[in-house]
């Protein structure tokens, strides 16, 4: 089914323009990337880890603005797989830096706008499209506030006001800290960890919309749980939505194998297994 276009929504005294629409997606584009985009973090990964997943499926059924902190290039691919697993029914958006959008086009099909750094025009379009998008009950938002790359130890959070506006400007939408981080753990490729924040509601913003470090405040405790499960590698708290390769591989896994092979047990590549 193809993606409706959002009406406009009033901006003071003016209409959203044709450049400030809601870009139309491309089901069949989208449905492609996504299935990229699973394979392509099941080779790089370990294992595509997720806590709190319930906070997630609790959200559904709202239009639904979702902030990351950014902590690498890796991130739209995590966020193509979470698309997948727990939010099918919906439309996705995002912006993108301009310049990166014209030279690959065919993100704007998968709900991409294009907007750039420290200019005013672009923030409005922000506003613009993240409204029209918010007000639809299968609509869902994703933004990287950060607008950088940044480690996940930085503190304090800086994520601007964005976030605070669209909130007051769609009151109706359950605003959802994530947080993303990636660890080496026990095998040679690393593990990608996610936990959702606790949705955040409108009335959980009466008297705190115009301040962002609310929102610098929840995802920054998203994060400080998440990284603590990192540091003792607490498998137990999340739950994986998609498996890599284990072990070393080459002749040492050969080796292992055929130990295995004559022990009379089954051959666990996990570089944390038993031998």
């Amino acid at each position: 089914m193809r993606s409706r276009r959002l009406m406009p929504v009033e901006s003071g005294s003016e209409q959203v323009t044709a450049r400030n629409a809601v870009p139309q997606i491309s089901p069949l584009v989208v449905r492609w990337f996504l299935h990229y985009a699973r394979n392509y973090a099941r080779k790089s990964f370990h294992a595509l880890r997720v806590a709190e997943e319930h906070h997630a499926l609790s959200s559904i059924g709202q239009p639904l603005l979702l902030y990351m902190n950014h902590p690498g290039w890796w991130d739209p691919i995590i966020s193509a797989v979470l698309c997948s697993e727990y939010f099918r029914t919906y439309r996705h958006y995002s912006p993108m830096d301009a310049v990166a959008l014209q030279k690959y086009k065919f993100f704007s099909k998968m709900g991409f706008f294009g907007i750039q750094q420290n200019d005013l025009r672009s923030a409005r379009r922000l506003l613009e499209v993240g409204t029209q998008v918010l007000n639809d009950r299968q609509a869902a938002l994703w933004v990287t506030p950060q607008a950088r790359f940044a480690d996940v130890r930085e503190r304090p959070l800086r994520i601007g006001t964005a976030v605070a506006h669209l909130a007051r400007r769609s009151p109706q939408c359950i605003v959802l800290p994530v947080a993303v981080e990636y660890a080496f753990w026990e095998e040679k490729t690393p593990e990608a960890l996610v936990r959702f924040g606790r949705p955040i509601t409108g009335s959980d913003l009466q008297g705190v919309w115009h301040k962002p470090e609310f929102f610098e405040v929840a995802l920054a405790d998203t994060m400080n749980v998440l990284a603590e499960d990192s540091i003792y590698r607490n498998t137990k708290r999340f739950r994986v939505v998609a498996s890599g390769k284990a072990g070393v591989g080459g002749i040492y896994d050969l080796w292992r194998r055929f130990r295995a092979n004559l022990a009379g047990r089954s051959f666990r590549p996990e570089h944390g297994a038993h031998p």
